[in-house]
C-alpha cells in the first residue's frame, strides 16, 4: 500500500480546519454541513465512486458493477429519505425534497450533460474529487462547468417556458408506501437485468478483504461507497432540509466572477429572482451548496495524501484538456436547465420520488452513448 503523503496531508487537514472555522460563527448546522461535505469528499475518493465510468463500463459492455451500485444507493437513499419526506419536517425543521418539472429542459440538459461528462471524463461530484485529489485537468473543466452553468443562467427565461409537467413526486401522486414499494421494486428488476448483460461480469473483481487499514485509507468497494454516501445524503437532508445538490455552487461560482469582470447582473431575468439576488450578494461561504462542495474538494484532498494517492497530473496533451474543458462547458450548461447534475437532479430526484429524475437519467445515457462516440472520433483515449 503506498505511503501516507505528509506534505498533501498536512495540508488538506488545514484547509478543512479553515473551512470549518470560517462557518464557526454561522453556528453548528454550518458546520455539521461543512463536515459532511468533507466525509463526502473521503468517500467519494476511497470508493472511486463516479458516474460517467460507471456509465461509460456500461455503454462499451465492460462491466454493470458501478451501475448497480447507484441502483443500490438509490434504494438505500429512497428507504431514508421516505419517513421524512412523508412528514415534511424533521425536530420542528422543515424539510422538502428535490422536486423538479419533467419537461424538454431537463430531457435536453440531461442529454447534453451526458456527452459533457464522457468528453469530460467526471460528472459533478467526480470533477469535484478528482480535482482535490490533484487532476489538475478537472481544475480547469471546475472552471469551464461554472462557466457553463453561468452561461445557462442568462437563457433561464427561455427555457423555462418551454414545455414540462408540473412538478411531481410519486410520494404525494400515489402515496408514499406504495411510491416506495414501486420504486423499490423498480430497483430490483434493474438489478437483475443489468446482471444479465453481455460482459456484466467483466467488473466482478473479488471483494475487498475488511480490515481496519481499508476503512481508513481504502480502497472501498463501490458497494460500501454507495450506502456511504447514501447516509451522508440522509444526514445532508435533515441537516439542511433539502438534498445534497452540487451544481448551484457552480452557477454561482460563476456569476461571482462575472461580476468581478464587470458583468451587471440586474438585466438578467434568473439573477433578479429574490434568492438568486440575495445569494449573488452574499459571501461564497453563507450558501449551503458552495460550502458543501469546498469540503468535498478538502475531504477528497485529505483522503488522497491520507491513501498515498495524490498526484498532480493535468492530462496527456493539451487537447485533451481542450475536449475535458468543452465537456465541462456542456455539463455546466446542461445541469443548469436541467435543475441539476447527476447528484441534485438524478440521485436526489429519485430519493425523492420525483419524476424529472427518472427522465434525468433516461436522457443523461442516450447523451453518454454521444460523448463516447465523439470522444473516440477526437481519438483522444
Amino acid at each position: 500500500m503506498p505511503k501516507v503523503q505528509a506534505g498533501p496531508l498536512c495540508s488538506a487537514a488545514a484547509i478543512c480546519a479553515l473551512l470549518i472555522a470560517a462557518v464557526w460563527g454561522q453556528g453548528p448546522r454550518m458546520v455539521l454541513l461543512a463536515t459532511i461535505g468533507i466525509l463526502l469528499g473521503i468517500t467519494l475518493f476511497h470508493s472511486s465512486f463516479g458516474f460517467a465510468s460507471a456509465y461509460r463500463r456500461l455503454l462499451e459492455g465492460r462491466g454493470v458493477r458501478a451501475v448497480q451500485a447507484q441502483i443500490l444507493m438509490l434504494a438505500a437513499a429512497t428507504l431514508l429519505f421516505t419517513p421524512v419526506l412523508a412528514q415534511g419536517e424533521f425536530f420542528g425543521r422543515e424539510v422538502v425534497g428535490a422536486i423538479a418539472p419533467a419537461g424538454i429542459p431537463v430531457a435536453l440538459g440531461a442529454f447534453l450533460f451526458g456527452i459533457g461528462m464522457q468528453l469530460a471524463g467526471g460528472c459533478g461530484s467526480g470533477t469535484l474529487y478528482a480535482a482535490g485529489a490533484g487532476q489538475g485537468r478537472m481544475v480547469l473543466v471546475l472552471g469551464a462547468f461554472c462557466a457553463g452553468a453561468f452561461w445557462a443562467s442568462l437563457h433561464m427565461g427561455l427555457w423555462e417556458r418551454l414545455p414540462a409537467f408540473e412538478p411531481m413526486a410519486l410520494g404525494d401522486a400515489l402515496g408514499w408506501p406504495i411510491a416506495v414499494v414501486l420504486q423499490l421494486a423498480l430497483f430490483g428488476v434493474l438489478h437483475g437485468l443489468l446482471g444479465r448483460l453481455p460482459g456484466a461480469g467483466a467488473d466482478a473483481s473479488p471483494r475487498i478483504a475488511a480490515s481496519l487499514q481499508r476503512v481508513w485509507r481504502g480502497p472501498w468497494t463501490p458497494e460500501v461507497g454507495a450506502l456511504v454516501l447514501a447516509g451522508l445524503a440522509f444526514l445532508t437532508l435533515i441537516v439542511a432540509g433539502h438534498p445534497w445538490s452540487i451544481t448551484w455552487a457552480f452557477t454561482l461560482w460563476g456569476a461571482k466572477a462575472a461580476v468581478a469582470l464587470g458583468w451587471e447582473p440586474g438585466a438578467s431575468e434568473f439573477w433578479a429572482a429574490a434568492f438568486q439576488r440575495e445569494s449573488l450578494e452574499s459571501g461564497v461561504l453563507s450558501d449551503v451548496t458552495s460550502v458543501m462542495d469546498i469540503g468535498i474538494l478538502a475531504g477528497a484532498f485529505l483522503a488522497a495524501g491520507w491513501a498515498g494517492g495524490f498526484r498532480p497530473r493535468l492530462g496527456p496533451t493539451p487537447r485533451a484538456v481542450l475536449v475535458a474543458m468543452l465537456g465541462g462547458v456542456a455539463m455546466g450548461y446542461g445541469a443548469r436547465i436541467a435543475f441539476g447534475c447527476n447528484v441534485g437532479a438524478f440521485f436526489s430526484g429519485i430519493a425523492s420520488t420525483s419524476l424529472h429524475g427518472w427522465l434525468w437519467i433516461a436522457s443523461a445515457l442516450p447523451g453518454s452513448w454521444v460523448g463516447l462516440k465523439l470522444h473516440a472520433r477526437l481519438a483522444i483515449r
